[in-house]
């Protein structure tokens, strides 16, 4: 899938519009009510309990939320009782890959960066799949992170490459984030919209039964979940 990379200025410009888009969608991410934010969580992990029955069978890579963004723990708790890990993410290495640590109810826990908490000392492991939160998203199923680069790093870092399950609210869908090289566009997007599959350099809405056989095709075609443990380039 090639970037629209016509930005019409260079990479300074582009950052301070990431940054002015960035902070917009937070500030109205954090103005939504806890009852709207509650039934948009409660439709988008819905949506992907439906959607990708396979995660049961595997590790799965999610965030803490964090400054009002998509909840994945309930959903994490749905597949880890049906067999699956859990792990958090945390920065190991300046401008490197994050490293994943397993995770579950009452393990260790520590501040990590933005003192979002991260497991203490737990086993570290590569997920076969990562639930990502989006703080933005674009028609070509790029997303608008915070700034740090980490998911993208990760990503094009592991062997055989994560499926990588986008997740935000639909009203943080742009027409483009103008992507560069070093972005790595999600899999599949979900919204409390739906579920959307990046196909063709755009998204297209799905149904949960067309995402579950995408999804087992698509990791079929990587090798996952992985036999031996996944490994970072």
């Amino acid at each position: 899938m090639e970037p629209n990379r016509d930005l019409g200025a260079d990479w300074p410009q582009l950052r301070d519009w990431r940054r002015q888009q960035r902070a917009a969608l937070i500030a109205r991410r954090q103005a939504v009510s806890q009852d709207q934010r509650r039934q948009w969580n409660a439709a988008i992990s819905e949506l992907i309990e439906a959607g990708f029955a396979l995660l049961a069978g595997m590790t799965i890579g999610f965030c803490w939320p964090y400054q009002g963004e998509y909840d994945a723990r309930f959903a994490i708790r749905h597949f880890r009782q049906r067999g699956a890990t859990a792990a958090l993410p945390a920065v190991a290495v300046k401008a490197g890959p994050l490293q994943f640590r397993k995770w579950w109810p009452g393990a260790p826990m520590v501040p990590g960066a933005y003192d979002i908490p991260v497991p203490d000392g737990t086993e570290p492991v590569v997920p076969d799949a990562a639930i990502v939160p989006m703080i933005g998203f674009d028609e070509q199923g790029y997303r608008l992170g915070y700034g740090g680069g980490y998911f993208d790093r990760t990503l094009a870092a592991t062997v055989p490459q994560m499926l990588a399950i986008g997740v935000g609210f639909e009203f943080a869908r742009l027409a483009t984030i103008h992507p560069q090289p070093h972005d790595t566009a999600m899999d599949f997007v979900v919204t409390e919209a739906g579920i959307h599959a990046v196909s063709k350099a755009r998204l297209e809405r799905i149904t949960p039964d067309e995402c579950r056989e995408r999804a087992q095709r698509l990791c079929a075609g990587r090798g996952l979940p992985q036999e031996h443990p996944a490994r970072l380039r």
